[in-house]
């Protein structure tokens, strides 16, 4: 195979792994390829807002792990291969060449062993950085039991890392993998990223990440919920992912079940495998996460029935109308923190609402959002 074989196969696995700027408003954006038909290439979004192209792919596809919830686990049969560090250097610069990309996603299976793994994902930003000096962005997974020297490493070369949590809690991590330890090599590897990359470290600029299986177990959305708050008090985390598990890849409670991944044509996302409940679950649990990041929400402000968010109705409206006592809302007095607790009040109207009191403007509730003036005085 040419590189480009390789890319279509490696591109097409590494689609499971969202933890990076890839969009979460559109959830078909990051599971497809682009207009252009190459699979590797990722629409994103950028800091700023505006769109931008990255270059996403796993360096290998063979893994020594069991983990159920992933395709890639050893005991399925596929096509097996992998890229050198510096194949895919020359590779993504002839492609930033042909195309404005904005940055490298890379990760890949465990082959060998977490460190070895470690070694192909740090040759390749290396190369970049020291031969080609490239300044772009460059995203680089954390394999999990990765020793604090590999993550050094990988924290001296990345614009970002990330290392996939996958479930809350152990209990939950036992019954879908017995390859890895969850303490070990994911929570212990969880908080040393965080203290090099704490405020005042010399990594602090280095952006990190996580991600959750969701449904892959028998985990409530209040545990999802509950440790997604702690890893951002906690850890510092920039961004959480959520990905709803696919039935399709087999039943993580069947020992060795193997099902053949099939998909659909001209996209990356299996055929029918993510019922629309688990999709909603999903997109629920990013609005929770909207909530915790940008609303000034906290873990105990998220209400849950029997442990389960609400799928026909959003947690924030869910919050409001468990709190009838908060409101109505003078809207020429209220503060930030109580404009954001409003349903149809988002981070961008609090501003022009506080910005157009302090120049004396008379606000009227009759020109904002229906479904904010039924809150408001």
């Amino acid at each position: 195979m040419d590189i480009s074989q390789k890319l279509d196969i490696l591109s097409r696995d590494a689609q499971y792994d969202l933890s990076c700027s890839c969009c979460t408003n559109d959830l078909s954006e990051h599971r497809k390829k682009n207009a252009a038909g190459d699979g590797w290439l990722y629409p994103v979004t950028v800091a700023n807002g505006g769109r931008g192209i990255m270059l996403k792919t796993l360096m290998s596809n063979s893994c020594e792990n069991d983990c159920k919830y992933c395709p890639l686990r050893s005991n399925q049969d596929f096509l097996r291969l992998g890229l050198g560090p510096d194949e895919l250097a020359r590779f993504f610069l002839e492609m930033c060449a042909k195309k404005d990309l904005i940055g490298l996603f890379l990760s890949s299976a465990v082959a060998g062993s977490a460190d070895c793994t470690m070694d192909r994902l740090i040759a390749t930003a290396q190369i970049l950085r020291k031969k080609y000096q490239y300044k772009g962005y460059i995203h680089l997974k954390i394999i999990p039991g990765a020793s604090k020297e590999a993550i050094d490493q990988a924290l001296d070369c990345a614009s970002a890392v990330s290392l996939n949590i996958e479930t809350p809690g152990q209990r939950h991590f036992d019954r879908l993998c017995s390859s890895k330890s969850y303490q070990n090599d994911v929570i212990e590897s969880l908080k040393y990223i965080a203290s090099q990359t704490a405020k005042g470290q010399r990594h602090s600029k280095v952006k990190t990440s996580s991600q959750f299986i969701v449904g892959a177990s028998d985990e409530t959305d209040r545990e999802i919920a509950d440790y997604s708050w702690a890893m951002y008090q906690r850890l510092g985390m920039r961004r959480i992912y959520y990905s709803a598990y696919q039935k399709g890849l087999g039943d993580p409670s069947i020992p060795g079940e193997r099902k053949p991944l099939v998909l659909e044509k001209g996209t990356l996302f299996p055929v029918k495998r993510v019922d629309d409940q688990a999709i909603r679950r999903e997109h629920r649990l990013y609005q929770v996460d909207f909530l915790y990041r940008q609303y000034g929400f906290s873990a105990s402000d998220i209400i849950t029935s029997d442990g389960s968010l609400d799928l026909a109705r959003d947690p924030k409206q869910v919050w409001a109308d468990n709190h009838p006592e908060a409101f109505p809302v003078d809207i020429g007095k209220a503060s930030k923190e109580t404009l954001l607790k409003v349903p149809g009040i988002g981070p961008i109207l609090a501003r022009k609402i506080l910005a157009a009191r302090k120049s004396n403007f008379v606000i009227s509730k009759d020109c904002l959002p229906a479904r904010a003036q039924l809150y408001l005085a």
